[in-house]
């Protein structure tokens, strides 16, 4: 019954979430900063931000149980980075404004789902 009367954001949050636990990464909500993570999820937007010291790249990850931003520094533009893509990330989550960050992290695009 939950299937027929969820709304579409609810079931692609549950199936993000499945997802990630069949790529064995964690959930952002259960994640602290400090920690080192491997988070899966799909890249909801991707800005490059240019800056007087250092430009950076910016993309949010959503995993359907929270938002990451990934930041690579001194990068305008990294080839697959873009909005929609799956990755797998892994490093140190950071705070910056009161979100969770992680700063040049490892990344693995993934295939898209069917």
């Amino acid at each position: 019954m939950h299937r027929i009367t969820a709304s579409d954001s609810e079931l692609d949050a549950e199936q993000l979430q499945s997802d990630s636990d069949r790529a064995g990464a964690e959930a952002v909500s259960q994640c602290c900063r400090g920690e080192q993570v491997c988070i899966a999820g799909r890249l909801r937007s991707v800005v490059y931000t240019p800056r007087e010291t250092t430009p950076t790249l910016e993309a949010e990850l959503w995993d359907g149980s929270g938002t990451v931003l990934l930041v690579w520094l001194g990068r305008r533009r990294i080839g697959g980075i873009e909005p929609g893509r799956h990755l797998v990330v892994r490093g140190r989550l950071a705070k910056r404004d009161n979100k969770l960050v992680i700063y040049n992290p490892w990344y693995e695009l993934q295939a898209q789902p069917a």
